[in-house]
């Protein structure tokens, strides 16, 4: 009996099935790699999101006439937590590299600083916060522009 033409059979059917287990993994590869950068850009996206919405919130709280200075304070903190700020940012130290983790977290607590100023009774517009708004905007720049590399789209190149 002649085991060539059985060998040679099984070798390719061996070679094909290699080949396409292959190709299925890293097909899979780019799924996952692709599902993963756009729950990053969800999460960059909603945190983001949130960070200016709290910013706008709690200015217009400031802005607002209140009693005391206590009911000012307690109004520029619970519009803070009303945000869903903390969420965004919990979501975002799950899934976010390091460095972006990082620059989102010096985002949140300048923007707290803030927020703590304006509920301390500090008034929108002054020399006190002022410093603080710009600590903000550095702060936020660079953590868009760390999201930005970290999804591939490039710097923007506008100040």
């Amino acid at each position: 009996m002649d085991w060539m033409p059985l060998l040679s059979t099984l070798a390719g059917a061996a070679i094909g099935i290699a080949a396409t287990l292959f190709a299925d993994r890293n097909r899979w590869r780019r799924e996952e790699a692709r599902h993963t950068l756009e729950v990053r850009r969800e999460v960059y996206t909603a945190y983001v999101s949130a960070l200016k919405t709290a910013g706008e919130e709690i200015r217009a709280v400031a802005l607002g006439d209140h009693l005391s200075d206590a009911a000012r304070g307690t109004a520029v903190r619970e519009v803070f937590r009303a945000t869903g700020l903390y969420t965004a940012s919990e979501r975002l130290w799950l899934v976010g590299p390091p460095a972006v983790v990082a620059a989102a977290n010096e985002a949140f607590h300048s923007l707290r600083h803030l927020r703590d100023a304006y509920a301390a009774g500090a008034p929108v517009g002054s020399p006190t916060d002022a410093p603080l708004i710009a600590a903000r905007r550095a702060a936020m720049a660079r953590m868009r522009e760390l999201m930005r590399q970290d999804l591939g789209v490039g710097p923007l190149g506008i100040d």
